[in-house]
This record gives C-alpha cells, structure tokens and sequence, in this order.
C-alpha cells in the first residue's frame, strides 16, 4: 500500500471511527441513551472531517508530484472513493439514531433480526485495509457481495413488515423500522462501491462487479486458469451505445489463453445483436470482423469476449502515419467495401428513413443545443420554414424515393469503427451491432460525416481528411452510377443532412457545430426546393461543395 506521509494514517483512522459509529448504533439500538447520542452525532463530524483531510491530501500528493507511478494514482483514487464511501456509511448510522426517535416503543426494533445485517457491515469494513494491503481479489470480491446479501435480508424484513402493515396496529413503529432498514439496505450500496474501488486498485481499471463476474466466466471458458489479478484490463474504447470495451490480456505473455481478446459488455439487446451480426460478417465477409471467443447474458446485459484485431483505428491512421500509407490504408477500405457490396447485393427496394433518424435525437440535440431548433420566420414577403418543417416535409419526400436495393451495411461505419493494420495491409470492422440489410447510403453518409466532424483544423489534417472525403464520394458515387441508382444523390443529401444534425449532439465547439447544423438545413431546404420545382429526382445533383471544411 501507499505509504506517503498522512494518507495512510488518517485511512486507517476513518476505518476504525467508522467501526466505532457501527458499533455505538448496535449498542444504541439494544438500549437507547441520550449520552450515547451525543457521542455518536459528534463523532460523524470527526469522520466528516477526516474524509476531508484525506480527499485533499490526495488531491495534492496526484497534483504536486510529478511522474507518479500508474499503480500508486489507482490506489489514491481508490482509497478517495472508499473515504466518501465509509463518510456515507457513517452518515447512515447517524439518520438511522435519528429514526428511533420516532418510534412509540424503542424496543419495537428488537422483534425483527438486525444484527445480522450490522455483523456483515462490520465484515466488509474489516476487509478494506487489508485488501488495499495486500492486493487480495477474494476479499476484494468478499466485500462486494456483502450488498447482495444485505439487499436479501432487508427483502425479508420489507416483506414482513408489508404483511404487518396491513393489520393496521402499530403503524408508526412499522414505518419507522421500514425506514431504518432501508439505511442499512443502503449501507450495502455504498460497500458495493467500496469494494469496486478496492478491485479497481488491484486491475487499475474501473470494472462493475457484474462485469467483473461476466469476464471471470468467459476467462475459465476459454481455458484460463490464473487469478483474474494477473490479467491486464486495459479500456480502450467508450462507445456512443453505452457498450464498455476493454482489451484483457495476461501480464506474463508467455501464458497465451485469453491474450489479444477484447471484452464488451453493455445491454442485452445491443451485446446480443452485436454477436449475431459478428457471426454473419464472419460467416459472409471471413476476416473482416472478429470472432467471437465466448458469450454470456443474464436478465438486462450481456458480455463478449472476441479475438484481439491489431492495428489503429482509421482516424489515428489519418492523424498519426505518413500520407502513402494512408492512401495505402483508404485504397484497401475501398477494396474491401466494394466487394462487400458487390456480394451482398439485393436488387430488393427499401425505404429509408434518414429524416426520422433526425426525428428521433431531436431531443438529445436540443439538450446539448437548444438554438439548434430554428422557429418559423418571415422576411419580407420571403417565408423561412422551421426546423420541424422541414424535417416533416423531408419525411414525406423520402418515402417517394426507395433505395432499389440493399446491402450489408455496417451500420455505424464512423471511421473510428475501422481499423487498419498497416504493417500487414489488413482491414477489420468493429461495433457491428447496427448492421443489417439497408440502403448502401447510410454507411456512405456516416463515413463521409465522421471525417468531416474531427474537430481539428490545422491544414494539413483538413487536406488529409477532405482528400478521403473527396475520394470516397467519388467512389460511392461510380458505384451509384454502375448500378443505374438514379436517385443516389438526392437519398445521400437527406442522409448527410441526417449526419451532419445529429453529429452537433457530440461537438460542444458553437462555431463547429453551427457549421453542421446549417449545412443539415441547407441539404434539407435544397431537397424541398428541388420538390417544388417538379424536377424529377434523377437529375438532383449534390453540391459537393458542403462535404468539405
């Protein structure tokens, strides 16, 4: 364990006041005693100002001292988060003095089975110092599972109480003791959170317990022997969809189970899509996605754990690596999407919906940008429509013109789900869970945007990513133009008009972000107009001019 002047000590000491709030509260319980109130009331204090003391302390060892090592800023924050953990803790006990004194009978309490629950508190704290100590996963693991137990036994009293309740005596006293129960329910929350830090000090990764128990499994599925301590368990990706992505790998390379593997985990219906469509890439496209190793899901999520793709994702490609190997890279992408296209190919019409799409974040848009929600104007005898016009009138156009046939899409094809490996010219997909049989278009749209949307501006990057730009659309264009697809344009404008609204939900930059939202009006006023005018939609024309920054 760290050992830096104070830290140590004053954790120690925040331990053992909050054992001592424990055990004034048992001993308050069994017989109430105003001295006894008193101590407890002026001891949360001392524990409110040792929390703050250490949290400082902490604070200043992270901000002063350069170059610390990785394994010491983890066990910091972890023994931070266990301090305003044991404060809450503390602070149940308080509220918990405070209900007896609304009971009618002080002794009502002792008729239901609390000691128990009091005992196991009292083992999880026991715990914490010597798991920080000697880097122990099982009393790590021991003392998560305290709240699961304690949930159990305030279940029991809850329904106990329920059924007394319903006799209609000692209402007061019943509703007090729910309340009090309820406190120690909570106290299991906040050891739950004690007892993740405590496992994010030993992995040097923030890990839910459940997710924790869902790789544990798919390790010894797969042949894994060692403790779970001896993996690496690095987050390399936070994606959009709520999913965690982790790379996990033994420490000891030499062991070779589970080395190279990625770790996803997120809710069921999105983790469980994912797979299947992880298996029809590999079946239909072999080598492009990874393979699924092992699979798990319980009630709400779900867990994978698939091969390991080296290389960077396309975006590090076009900021990091030298322009030949980039157009190396971009030539591949067009290859590998060509044929992907070409093979999956279903001269089956479908109708869009990039407007809907719009429909559907508006919400989240107007969070993030409520100006972004533009109100009917006039000007003159000129009548400017508004942002919910437009999306409506859009919508009814859209359905007068279906994609002719479908491919298998990505379905999230943002370059940053790309990933290129150089040094063997291989090219792989990732975060597969949208793919599907739809209109070639949305992956164009998405592609073309996620470049457009790097927030950086310095020319050179701008050349590179409007070249990609540039190259793309003329590709996806020829494509259009061999299978006859008349009305290619005019579905990629609603499409990019669909990217470029809903990108300014992620971009905070006003000026960056305004630039998107105006280029989505414009594609959608263009669209109406091109209507109106009656011109049939084979001769809508792009201005291209509105992918480029």
């Amino acid at each position: 364990m760290i050992s830096f002047e104070g830290i140590k000590e004053n954790f120690k000491f925040i331990i053992i006041e909050t054992r001592k709030q424990l055990n004034a509260t048992l001993e308050f319980f069994e017989s109430p005693d105003p001295s006894a109130y008193d101590k407890i009331y002026s001891r949360d204090d001392y524990i409110d100002n040792l929390k703050t003391i250490i949290e400082n302390k902490c604070y200043a060892r992270i901000n002063t001292i350069k170059n610390l090592p990785p394994e010491e800023i983890n066990e910091i924050r972890a023994i931070q988060i266990c301090c305003v953990n044991l404060e809450r803790i503390a602070d149940n006990f308080v509220n918990m003095i405070r209900q007896m004194g609304h009971l009618e009978d002080q002794a009502f309490i002792n008729q239901y089975h609390y000691k128990e629950q009091f005992r196991k508190i009292q083992e999880g704290l026991d715990r914490i110092d010597s798991v920080l100590e000697e880097k122990n996963m099982s009393d790590a693991l021991a003392v998560c599972k305290i709240e699961y137990e304690l949930d159990t036994m305030y279940k029991e009293n809850f329904d106990r109480i329920m059924e007394e309740l319903k006799v209609g005596i000692n209402t007061q006293n019943l509703i007090t003791t729910l309340f009090i129960f309820r406190y120690l329910e909570r106290i299991g929350d906040s050891l739950l959170n004690i007892g993740e830090a405590l496992i994010f000090a030993i992995l040097g990764e923030k890990v839910k317990i459940h997710q924790f128990h869902s790789l544990r499994q798919m390790l010894s599925d797969t042949g894994y022997e060692g403790s779970i301590g001896d993996i690496e368990f690095e987050s390399i990706w936070g994606t959009k969809s709520g999913c965690r992505i982790s790379r996990v790998e033994p420490r000891r390379m030499a062991d070779s189970h589970a080395q190279g593997s990625i770790f996803k985990e997120g809710k069921l219906h999105k983790v469980r899509s994912e797979k299947a469509n992880l298996e029809r890439w590999n079946e239909q496209f072999p080598g492009v996605a990874p393979k699924v190793i092992n699979y798990q899901e319980d009630e709400d999520y779900a867990s994978l754990l698939v091969q390991y793709l080296p290389g960077r994702t396309f975006d590090e490609v076009i900021l990091s690596i030298d322009g030949t190997r980039m157009s190396d890279g971009f030539h591949l992408l067009t290859d590998t999407v060509s044929e992907q296209w070409e093979e999956s190919r279903q001269e089956n019409p479908v109708r869009t919906n990039y407007v809907e799409q719009i429909g559907d974040r508006l919400d989240q848009i107007n969070e993030v940008h409520p100006e972004f929600m533009r109100f009917e104007q006039n000007i003159g005898s000129a009548r400017i429509k508004s942002s919910k016009e437009l999306l409506e009138f859009c919508s009814r156009i859209e359905q007068e013109i279906p994609a002719p046939q479908t491919v298998l899409i990505h379905g999230d094809f943002n370059i940053s789900n790309i990933i290129y490996d150089d040094k063997r010219n291989r090219l792989y997909y990732i975060d597969l869970y949208r793919s599907r049989d739809f209109d070639f278009v949305q992956d164009i749209s998405v592609f073309l945007i996620s470049n457009f949307r790097i927030p950086v501006f310095e020319s050179e990057i701008r050349d590179k990513l409007n070249w990609i730009i540039g190259n793309f659309y003329t590709f996806s264009s020829q494509v259009a133009r061999k299978w006859d697809d008349k009305e290619f344009e005019a579905r990629l404008a609603l499409a990019l008009a669909r990217s470029f609204y809903t990108s300014t939900r992620f971009e905070l930059n006003p000026k960056f972000s305004k630039e998107m939202y105006l280029r989505a009006h414009y594609l959608l006023e263009k669209v109406i107009n091109h209507k109106q005018r009656g011109d049939a939609w084979e001769t809508f024309k792009l201005p291209d001019f509105i992918l480029y920054y």
